[in-house]
């Protein structure tokens, strides 16, 4: 799980809020078009298009807003940008296993969740070459409930993560080729994009750069 830093709210979506009137009162229900299509973007932006939860590369069509604290706790503004995050699984496809936000739902629990918005996030997992995900700390309770929550090593994640492993294990690489390719790897390309599974990268092979 990678450490998410929050940006403003996209102007498009405060603009939309700030046409609140008597008659009329912006809800989560009511947003649409370009409002929310300005929090999909700014979202995915700040997360450099990967899953806040297991880091798998999100588009548009295949993502949605994610509400870390659900919006059925009444003490929640579903309005609030700090509170949104981009999730994978827009619609599940046939056989397809729910994970992430999808699977996570409406619950939450200050004590079990591992939030991506926690700066430690990332040290409270490890990971291991077949793709397998587990808490740094066999005593990390919410580590454990957060992996068992948002479904984090289901077969198929362990199989996209131990892709993304295989091609550091190539043989030909040499020490050079391989720091080069680590730390290619983990800086945002061009176009703001960080690598998939980011994390499972930094942790198997981070010790090859300084990042």
């Amino acid at each position: 799980m990678k450490h998410i830093i929050k940006c403003s709210e996209p102007q498009a979506f405060a603009a939309w809020k700030a046409m609140a009137n008597e008659d009329w009162q912006p809800d989560y229900d009511s947003l649409s078009g370009k409002p929310k299509e300005s929090i999909k973007k700014a979202l995915m932006e700040e997360q450099g298009y990967l899953c806040c939860y297991c880091e798998r590369r999100l588009t548009p069509e295949d993502s949605h807003v994610e509400h870390l604290r659900p919006q059925n706790d009444l003490t929640v503004d579903p309005l609030d940008f700090a509170n949104m995050l981009c999730s994978c699984q827009n619609q599940l496809k046939k056989g397809d296993p729910r994970h992430c936000g999808n699977l996570k739902g409406d619950w939450f629990d200050d004590l079990l969740l591992v939030s991506p918005l926690d700066s430690e996030c990332g040290s409270r997992f490890s990971f291991i070459g077949n793709g397998g995900i587990k808490p740094s700390l066999l005593t990390d309770i919410a580590a454990t409930e957060t992996i068992k929550r948002l479904g984090l090593d289901i077969p198929k994640l362990n199989d996209l993560r131990a892709s993304a492993i295989e091609p550091f294990l190539e043989e030909t690489l040499n020490i050079d080729e391989l720091r080069r390719f680590v730390s290619g790897y983990l800086e945002k390309d061009d176009n703001g994009l960080h690598g998939e599974f980011w994390s499972t990268i930094r942790y198997l092979f981070g010790d090859y750069v300084s990042v």
